[in-house]
């Protein structure tokens, strides 16, 4: 049995609930669950059907994007979560989609403005979209330089990964992150979730106002803090 078992389970169960979910179509998507205390995550293999996958073929990857076990080849975006994960360490899981909604706000090159309190229950700000690679990165490495979009993003726009757990690349598609492989998975579908009512309520009304501050601030801590009381102690 291999020393990465559990990490293997849980991206296993990651990547198969994202077609569960209805965030991916055919292999459009991938995620992977770390292990930071040993400096490596396990990732989907790239272009490998959802119905083929097992957690033996989960592929074993250093921060620095290495592969250290495993006889496939890991996703195309593995260098991007490399990156996430070596230089945002409260990281434990990242997801890659490519749903209809969120990508849509991605390819319009727009935040996802904070309309309502559904949005208002898991963040206080919109939800941001880098602006589009310059061509020298995109020429570059690719995958890797698109970590560094969504790092500088954050780091030019004083954004809080750990507060902040989803973003949009412009012309691209969403990545979303968390503590837990689970987490990560759940952002995902929040997003996907917030990204369509977005759009539904711009169609319905395009003069839609923001939401208001007092209800933003309601209904964040009512479910976050030290004072939330959502749920069950």
């Amino acid at each position: 049995m291999s020393k990465y078992e559990t990490i293997k389970q849980d991206a296993y169960r990651q990547n198969m609930a994202l077609p569960k979910l209805g965030l991916v179509l055919f292999t459009f998507g991938n995620a992977s669950v770390a292990d930071p205390s040993a400096g490596v995550f396990a990732i989907k293999p790239s272009g490998v059907a959802y119905t083929e996958l097992t957690p033996e073929k989960m592929v074993i990857v250093d921060f620095e994007g290495k592969v250290v076990e495993g006889d496939l080849r890991p996703s195309s975006d593995t260098k991007t979560h490399a990156v996430l994960y070596k230089h945002w360490p409260a990281i434990g899981g990242i997801v890659h989609t490519h749903s209809t909604y969120a990508t849509a706000w991605a390819q319009s090159l727009r935040d996802i403005p904070i309309y309502g309190t559904t949005h208002a229950d898991h963040l206080t700000t919109d939800i941001p979209c880098a602006p589009p690679m310059a061509d020298e990165m995109i020429a570059g490495d690719y995958e890797y330089e698109t970590g560094f979009q969504i790092l500088n993003h954050f780091n030019d726009h004083g954004l809080d990964y750990k507060e902040i757990e989803m973003v949009l690349v412009g012309n691209h598609a969403p990545f979303t992150w968390g503590k837990t492989g689970e987490k990560a998975i759940y952002n995902s579908a929040v997003l996907e979730y917030v990204a369509k009512m977005a759009v539904l309520t711009e169609g319905i009304n395009p003069d839609a106002p923001r939401l208001k501050g007092a209800l933003i601030k309601k209904h964040y801590e009512r479910k976050h803090g030290s004072d939330s009381y959502y749920g069950q102690v």
